[in-house]
Order: structure tokens, then sequence, then C-alpha cells
């Protein structure tokens, strides 16, 4: 058997498709299992090893786009794909599975595009307040797939030998020991709606590096936002001073690769509902997540119970979750009242594995 699966757009969500992919290892384990993403996400699944083959989808716009697309449409109908998933259910995804001819397409009954499958999957509004992971494995029920399981079918991202050694190199440079904790903190995210204050971040990091003078604090952020990431450890070693300020040093920009291993040398990881959150989860590093407009129930790493998490945020407001469009109050409450203190605090529990290892729980 033949399988395409198509996932587009966001680093987290295609995080979330990694159960289905091994749990359609599982079920089918000579099939050939194809993947396409985008040059963004790509390196999540690369060296997956239940995959066969990943496709990059080409990243043009306009006319330019629209001929890549055919051509890409042309390369997977070529391929004679006996299934095709599209757990995205997006135009261009939707289109791609249409057309790469394959004799069994499974996607959302979705308006205006659910004729595009032969087999559709209900996906109402009222499944907000339950895990992507689910949502996307309601595709797999058409094959005989069992039910999800955090403990069998984690997410995964493969890390890389060769990148972890490099890691290990630049952290020395930048004065960090293999015997030195190491708290990596994300600060930024996809968009606004997901970004705690940059403030809160600096309080966040006080409080930690007060409370352990051997813990070193390695802030992250996304490529385009290298200038938000310098604020706060500038902002942060000033709080410091300058004989403290060496727990906050200046690491430069990872990619999702480089992070990847960067996570398996951290005892704590600090982030937003982002990519990184969920890169994160593919190792065993202690996790606090801040929700802003999403819910930890749909939102929380999937990951094995046994590895500690905690989600922290603002708790029953009239205008969560919300389509992070427009912020109805107008000033980013969900995100501003959720305390640096009570991130502190969130963050001791899991180091002390004091906090159940539950991912759906919330701290407040």
């Amino acid at each position: 058997m033949r399988i395409l699966l198509v996932r587009l757009r966001q680093i987290g969500d295609v995080v979330f498709t990694t159960p289905a992919v091994h749990a359609l290892r599982v079920t089918f384990p000579d099939a050939h299992l194809a993947y396409v993403v985008e040059l963004a996400a790509a390196p999540i699944v690369e060296d997956n090893p239940h995959l066969n083959e990943v496709i990059v989808a080409p990243g043009g716009r306009g006319a330019r786009g629209l001929v890549d697309d055919l051509a890409l449409a042309r390369r997977l109908r070529a391929q004679r794909y006996d299934v095709a998933i599209d757990f995205h259910g997006g135009p261009r995804a939707s289109l791609l599975t249409w057309l790469s001819g394959a004799p069994v397409r499974i996607g959302y009954e979705i308006l205006g595009r659910g004729w595009m499958y032969t087999q559709r999957v209900a996906r109402p509004r009222e499944l907000r307040k339950r895990h992507s992971v689910e949502n996307q494995w309601d595709l797999l029920a058409p094959l005989g797939v069992g039910p999800p399981d955090r403990s069998a079918y984690p997410v995964e991202m493969p890390a890389d030998a060769a990148v972890a050694v490099a890691i290990d190199a630049r952290l020395r440079e930048a004065g960090v020991t293999t015997g030195d904790p190491l708290v990596v903190i994300h600060v930024s995210a996809g968009n606004p709606f997901r970004r705690w204050p940059a403030s809160h971040f600096v309080e966040l990091i006080a409080a930690l590096a007060a409370d352990d003078d051997r813990r070193r604090i390695v802030v992250t952020s996304g490529p385009s936002e290298q200038h938000a990431a310098a604020r706060v450890i500038a902002d942060a070693q000033r709080r410091l001073g300058p004989q403290r300020s060496r727990q906050v040093p200046s690491c430069g920009e990872f990619s999702l690769t480089e992070l990847r291993a960067l996570l398996d040398r951290a005892s704590l990881y600090i982030g937003g509902d982002s990519g990184p959150l969920h890169v994160a989860a593919a190792t065993r590093v202690p996790i606090v997540g801040l929700y802003g407009p999403t819910l930890p129930v749909r939102s929380a790493p999937w990951r094995d119970p046994r590895y500690a998490i905690a989600s922290v945020d603002a708790g029953e407001l009239p205008c969560r979750p919300c389509d992070q469009r427009v912020c109805a109050p107008g000033d980013f409450r969900c995100l501003t009242s959720i305390e640096a203190s009570r991130v502190f605090q969130a963050a001791k529990s899991v180091l002390a594995h004091e906090t159940p290892p539950n991912p759906g729980r919330r701290l407040r």
C-alpha cells in the first residue's frame, strides 16, 4: 500500500501528526508512507523513522505558486498512491489531495471542499475542547487504526547526533558547562495573541536565576523575532547585574534541528503555545506551557505521561478561546494576567516532580 499524508503550514500542527504517522506504520508495516510538508516544518519529519519519503511543497505565491503546485500534483499523481490523508483541510492541501488521484482520499467534512475526498470525517466546532492529536486521529478511523495513546504514540522528532555535538560546543563557548542546570525559555510565538509580555519574561528569568546561581538560562525565539530575544536577554542581564549576568548568556539563533538538540541538554523548557513547545514534547525535558487564547486541553504537549508538564493560563474568561484575529477586550488580558510568579511556581513544581504527569492540568 502507498499512503500519502498532507499537512501544510504550522510547525506545531505537523508535530501533532507524528503520533498518527507512527500508528500508520504499526498498522501497515510494509506500506510506503510519504509526507507532503512545507519547508519551515520539514525538519520535524525529515528524519522520522516511520516515513519512507518527505516531499517539500514549493513556497511560491501567486501565478508562480500555482504552476509549482500543479507540477507537484503531477508528481504525486505519477506515484499512484492508494490512500491520501489530508491532515490540514486548507484549500491548498485539499487541492493537492484531490489532484493526487488516490482512489481513497480522506479529509474533513468542509463546506465547499468536502467533495474532494472519498471519505469525510466530521469536524464540528464543539471539538475545540478536544486535543488536536485526537481530532487528527479521527482521520485514521476509516483505515481501522486503533485509538490514540500518549504512551504508545507520543509526538516524535528524532535528534541529530552531529547537531548535538555542535550545540555542546556552542554552549561551552557561551560559558555553559555540562554541569550547569540549563533552562530554555522561548519568548516568541507565531502571532501576537500568543506572546507573553517581554517584561514578564524578564521577571521570570530574574526569579529563576536568583533561585539557583548555577542555573543558566538560554533565551530562544523565532527567526523573525531575534530582536525580541535580544531585548529580553539585555533587560534580564541588566536586572541581574554584572556579577550574575553570566547566568543569561546570549547564544544566538537556533534552527528547529538545533533547538531539538538544545532541549536534550535542558532541565526545563518554558514557552507559549507555539511550535517549539511541541518540539520540546519530543524530549524528556520538564515543560511549562503558557496559554492565552488557546486551551491546554486542545494544545498541551502530547507526550508520555511519565514526563512532567504544567500548563499555566488565565483561567475562565468569556473571550477564551478565541479565533486570534481581534482581541475583543483590546488588552490581551488572557496573557497579561498570567503573572511571572505563577509561572515560576509552576517551574519549581515540575522540577521537583510535584505536578502529576497530566498534560491537561492547569496551574492557577
